[in-house]
C-alpha cells in the first residue's frame, strides 16, 4: 500500500505543487514527481529571476534620473557576476522552501521522470540511480509545463533560449533578441537598461500583437527611444560563428548583423507533452502540442487532469496555481462545481515601462459588443517631471452597454504592474464607469487617472 496514492502529480512547478498542497490539506495522500528543480519554470528560469533582473534594470534607470533630483552621483560599472551569484542563491533558497513545504504537508517527492503505464499507474525512472519504480493513484495530474522553442535553421544552436539567459556569466556587449512576445520584450529591455547594445528581430511589424494597440504602440515608441534597434518583418536565415567567437547573423533579405556576443531565442514555448506515455491512457496532444481539457481541467481520460502551460490556456503562473487549487477543492473537498473562471485574468509585462492589462482589447470588445465607449489618457508621470526625458504613460478604459460596464483596462507606465490588481478585482465584481467616477482619487498618483477619465 505504500505506493498507492490519492493523487499523483507529474511536475513540481507552481501549478503542480499548488494542487498537491491543497489536496494534502484535505487529507489526501499525495506524491509529486519531478526530474528537475522544484518550482518549475517560474521559480527557476521565469517570473522570479526575471523580476530580479527587471529590478536591477529599474535601479539603473533610477541612477540615471538621480541627477534630476539633485543627487551628485554617476552610474558606475554594473557587476553582473555579483548580481547573478546573489540571484542564483536566492533561487536555491526558494527551491529549499518548496521542498520543506512538501515535507511539512507529508507529500512524497520522487525525483525522476514519470511516464504513464495506464490511467492509474506511473512508472518513474529514478534520477539518482536510473532504477524504475511504479506507483499507483486514484487521480493523476499532468503539470509538466513547457520549454523554449528553437527554430530549425542553420546555426540555431549557437544561440541561447530564455532558459540560457539566466546562465549568462557576464553582461554581453552586443545582443540580438529574436521574438515578439512578452519574454522577448522583457529580456531586451533588461539587457538594454543594464548596458548592452540590443537589436530585436521581429517577423512582423510590431511586438505584443495580442495586446491592445495603445499599449504596443506606446511601448514600441519608448523602446526605440531607449536605444533598442528593432528590425521588423525580418526572418532569420542562418547563424555562423566568426573567427573571434562572435556571431554573424544573416536574414532572408540578405541583411547581415555581425559581431554579436549573444543571440537569444524568445520565439515561444513548446508544451512538455511528449515522452510521458500519453498514448498509454488514450490521450494525444493537439496539433499545437497542447493537452486539451474541459472547464474542470479534465482530460479525455477518466481521472487524469492537466493544468498549466501544457493546456495552452492563459500560460501564466497564477493561472496554473488557481486552476490546480480549484481542482483539489473539487476532488478532495466536495466542491463539485469548483473550477477556474478564465475570464478577465490580469497580466503584466515587465517591460520598460511596464504594461498591465485585464479584460478585452478594444478590437475584441468591438467584435463582441459592436458599439463600445473608450476613455483614454496619455500623460507624463510625475516621476519624470524634473527630467528632460519624459516617457509617456497611457491608460485606456473600455466600456460596453448602456451602463458602461468596464470590459477592459490597459495601462503602460511606472507603477502599472502594482496598480492593476485592485482594478482587476473591480472588473471581476462587474464595475461600471460610474463606479470608477464615484471613487475618490488618490492624489498625486498615476492610478488616479483611471477614476478621473472623461
Amino acid at each position: 500500500m505504500k505506493d498507492m496514492y490519492d493523487l499523483v502529480v507529474i511536475g513540481a512547478g507552481s501549478g503542480g505543487i499548488a494542487t498537491a498542497r491543497r489536496a494534502a490539506v484535505y487529507g489526501a495522500r499525495v506524491a509529486v514527481i519531478e526530474s528537475g528543480r522544484l518550482g518549475g519554470t517560474c521559480v527557476n528560469v521565469g517570473c522570479v529571476p526575471k523580476k530580479v533582473m527587471w529590478n536591477a534594470a529599474s535601479l539603473a534607470h533610477g541612477m540615471e534620473m538621480a541627477g534630476d533630483y539633485g543627487f551628485k552621483i554617476t552610474r558606475q560599472g554594473f557587476d553582473w557576476p555579483a548580481m547573478k551569484k546573489k540571484r542564483d542563491e536566492y533561487i536555491v533558497r526558494l527551491n529549499d522552501i518548496y521542498k520543506r513545504n512538501l515535507n511539512l504537508d507529508d507529500i512524497v517527492l520522487i525525483q525522476g521522470h514519470g511516464r504513464f503505464i495506464d490511467a492509474h499507474k506511473i512508472e518513474i525512472e529514478i534520477e539518482t540511480n536510473g532504477k524504475k519504480q511504479v506507483i499507483e493513484a486514484k487521480h493523476i495530474l499532468i503539470a509538466t509545463g513547457g520549454r523554449p522553442m528553437v527554430p530549425d535553421i542553420p546555426g540555431a544552436d549557437l544561440g541561447i533560449t530564455s532558459d540560457g539567459f539566466f546562465e549568462i556569466e557576464n553582461l554581453p556587449e552586443r545582443v540580438v533578441v529574436v521574438g515578439a512576445g512578452y519574454i522577448a520584450v522583457e529580456l531586451a529591455g533588461v539587457l538594454n537598461s543594464l548596458g548592452s547594445e540590443v537589436t530585436m528581430i521581429l517577423r512582423r511589424e510590431t511586438f505584443l500583437r495580442s495586446f491592445d494597440a495603445s499599449l504596443r504602440e506606446t511601448l514600441m515608441e519608448e523602446v526605440m527611444n531607449a536605444g533598442v534597434n528593432i528590425l521588423s518583418c525580418t526572418h532569420m536565415n542562418s547563424i555562423e560563428k566568426q573567427e573571434d567567437g562572435r556571431l554573424h547573423i544573416t536574414s532572408t533579405h540578405s541583411e547581415d548583423i555581425r559581431n554579436i556576443d549573444s543571440l537569444v531565442w524568445a520565439i515561444g514555448r513548446n508544451p512538455n507533452t511528449d515522452d510521458i506515455g500519453l498514448d498509454k491512457v488514450g490521450l494525444s496532444a493537439n496539433k499545437d502540442g497542447f493537452l486539451e481539457t474541459d472547464e474542470y481541467q479534465n482530460t479525455a481520460a477518466e481521472r487524469v487532469y492537466a493544468v498549466g502551460d501544457i493546456t495552452g490556456r492563459a500560460a501564466l503562473t497564477p493561472v496554473a496555481i488557481a486552476a490546480g487549487r480549484h481542482l483539489a477543492e473539487r476532488l478532495f473537498n466536495g466542491q463539485s462545481e469548483a473550477k477556474l473562471d478564465y475570464a478577465n485574468i490580469p497580466s503584466v509585462v515587465f517591460s520598460h515601462p511596464p504594461i498591465a492589462t485585464v479584460g478585452m482589447t478594444e478590437g475584441e470588445a468591438r467584435d463582441q459588443y459592436g458599439s463600445v465607449k473608450v476613455y483614454q489618457s496619455r500623460f507624463t508621470n510625475m516621476l519624470h517631471s524634473l527630467s528632460e526625458h519624459k516617457p509617456k504613460s497611457s491608460m485606456k478604459l473600455i466600456t460596453a452597454g448602456a451602463k458602461e460596464k468596464v470590459v477592459g483596462i490597459h495601462v503602460i507606465g511606472e507603477g502599472a504592474d502594482e496598480m492593476i490588481q485592485g482594478f482587476a478585482v473591480a472588473m471581476k465584481m462587474g464595475a461600471c464607469k460610474s463606479d470608477l467616477d464615484d471613487t475618490v482619487a488618490v492624489h498625486p498618483t498615476a492610478s488616479e487617472e483611471l477614476v478621473l477619465l472623461k
